[in-house]
C-alpha cells in the first residue's frame, strides 16, 4: 500500500506499473499478486482509506455542541489535518479515483457525496441559526471544499503553519471575506 500510495501520488495510477510497485517494495512483481488480485485493488484501498479518513475526521465535529461557525473552523482543521498527515493518499484520493472500475468508482462517489452532505449539514445549521446567509449555500460548500482540497498542493509538514492555523485563516476569510469594512459595493452588510 505504501509503495502504491507513493507511486500513484507521484506518477498517477495509469503512469504506474505493477513492476514499479513491486520494485519500490523490494519484491518481484509476480510476488505482489500473492497479496492483491489487481493494481485496481490497491487504488480502491487507497481511495477508500482516504474517503473514510475524511468522514471519520468530520463526524465528531458534527456531534459537537458548538456554533456552525466553530464547526466550520473545526471541520476545516479536520479536513486539512487528514491531508497534512496523508499527503500521498490525499493526492491519490483527489485525482486518481476516477480510474476505478464502475462499481468501485460508484462506492467512492457515494462516500464523497456523504462527506459533502456532512458539510451541507454544517451550513444548514448556520443558516437555521442565523449565522450564515442562505444565499449561495451550495457555492459556499464548493468554495470550502475547493479551498481545503487544494492544500495538498502547497502544504509542507515543515512549514510555518499547522493545519489548525491554516484552518483558522481560511475560516476567517470564508466567514468574513477580505473586505476591510464587510460591506459590499451596494452598501449592504
Amino acid at each position: 500500500m505504501a509503495a502504491a500510495r507513493k507511486l500513484f501520488s507521484e506518477k498517477g495510477y495509469h503512469g504506474t506499473t505493477i513492476r514499479e510497485i513491486a520494485e519500490e517494495r523490494g519484491i518481484l512483481s509476480g510476488s505482489l499478486y500473492a497479496h492483491i488480485d489487481s493494481k485496481e485493488d490497491l487504488l480502491f484501498a487507497i481511495a477508500d482509506e482516504g474517503a473514510n479518513a475524511f468522514i471519520d475526521a468530520l463526524t465528531p465535529v458534527l456531534e459537537k455542541d458548538v456554533s456552525a461557525a466553530e464547526k466550520l473552523r473545526l471541520g476545516l482543521a479536520a479536513h486539512i489535518g487528514v491531508i497534512a498527515h496523508r499527503l500521498e493518499a490525499a493526492r491519490v484520493f483527489f485525482h486518481e479515483w476516477h480510474a476505478l472500475g464502475k462499481e468501485r468508482r460508484q462506492e467512492i462517489l457515494e462516500k464523497r457525496l456523504s462527506y459533502e452532505a456532512m458539510w451541507d449539514e454544517i451550513l444548514q445549521q448556520g443558516i437555521s441559526q442565523g449565522e450564515f446567509s442562505a444565499d449561495g449555500a451550495r457555492f459556499a460548500r464548493l468554495l470550502i471544499l475547493s479551498v481545503a482540497n487544494w492544500v495538498y498542493q502547497w502544504y509542507s509538514p515543515n512549514g510555518s503553519h499547522s493545519p489548525e492555523q491554516i484552518a483558522h485563516q481560511f475560516s476567517a476569510l470564508i466567514l468574513h471575506g477580505i473586505a476591510a469594512n464587510h460591506e459590499d459595493k451596494l452598501g449592504r452588510r
